[in-house]
């Protein structure tokens, strides 16, 4: 079984949001596009609590119960069929879907059949990175969506280290075309 995992698409990392990807709205088109391919969407989010020790590495975003924690509004939210709160404790930073604290995200892909992962959402070098090399190093056959993520880029640089560091661990790389036409 397949399965799609959505990383993160929140208010607070589209633009106007407290920690903002540029662009990372222009790829919510492509992964509601995507969502038809799959019988099962998963989606992660973002919950921290105000005072998580992640504010000292990062601003303050994804702040349980505001708006910048909401699935951004263009997000085709009725085909998410779990979602995966991260970050939810003071001390969680949550960057990847595996550290889900509402659910063992590994159980119930097993549980669900799920031998393949297509990952997509924001941002390519910290949660999407960590979540796909999570899924692959369980062994799980994990494709990066390359189309359907958007990074940070904080280095020159950053994302294309990240997208090596997912393909070192067995990531495979693949464009929504592709799974569009396979599909």
């Amino acid at each position: 079984m397949k399965a799609l995992l959505v990383v993160d698409v929140q208010n607070d990392f589209c633009p106007g949001g407290a920690l903002a990807v540029a662009d990372g709205d222009k790829i919510i088109p492509v992964v509601n596009r995507l969502m038809d391919k799959f019988s099962l969407v998963i989606a992660s989010r973002d919950d921290h609590p105000g005072d998580s020790r992640h504010f000292e590495i990062w601003p303050a975003h994804c702040v349980h119960g505001t708006k910048g924690a909401d699935y951004h509004s263009d997000l085709n939210t009725a085909r998410i069929g779990q979602e995966l709160l991260k970050g939810t404790g003071r001390g969680d930073d949550g960057y990847s879907a595996f550290e889900a604290t509402n659910i063992d995200l590994e159980e119930y892909l097993k549980d669900h059949g799920v031998d393949e992962l297509y990952v997509t959402g924001l941002a390519t070098d910290y949660c999407v990175k960590a979540s796909a090399i999570d899924a692959a190093t369980k062994g799980i056959k994990t494709f990066l969506v390359e189309d359907a993520v958007k990074g940070v880029e904080a280095g020159q640089g950053d994302i294309k280290r990240a997208i090596q560091e997912m393909k070192n661990s067995g990531v495979r790389l693949i464009s929504s075309y592709e799974i569009r036409k396979i599909s």
